[in-house]
């Protein structure tokens, strides 16, 4: 299955479909082109103008979790944003004071998550790492 996300002006990821690779594939050469996947989505929904992005279920934070490719850093969700200058999906910044790392395009917190192997919940107001029970 091939997925598209619907973004909006903004670069807001308005939705996202699965398509059947088959409509990928063009007949002449057997390459798969996402360009095709989008005019039949534009098609199909009747939106001319509406615009389209590819995105891979298989990538998380710019890696391809089956060793494949990387496409556009992270599977796209509902509310998160299409980034046209790093061809990216960045999803929805959790704290303010978390910064976006270039690399993965996920948003890194001020301080690094513990890795004891206990639950945690981050605390804004605080800085912190805190421990749930």
């Amino acid at each position: 299955m091939a997925s598209f996300a619907k973004i909006g002006s903004n670069g807001e990821v308005l939705e996202v479909q699965s398509l059947s690779n088959d409509v990928l594939i063009n007949p002449t050469t057997g390459n798969e082109e996402e360009e095709r996947g989008v005019n039949f989505l534009k098609t199909l929904h009747n939106q001319p103008n509406s615009i389209w992005k590819q995105t891979s279920y298989n990538t998380q934070r710019g890696q391809h979790i089956l060793g494949g490719t990387p496409f556009r850093k992270n599977h796209a969700g509902i509310g998160y944003t299409y980034d046209e200058s790093r061809d990216a999906f960045i999803p929805p910044k959790p704290y303010t004071s978390w910064t976006l790392n270039e690399t993965t395009c996920v948003w890194d917190p001020p301080v690094a998550f513990p890795t004891d192997n206990q639950r945690y919940l981050w605390n804004e107001d605080n800085q912190t790492w805190d421990v749930t029970e």
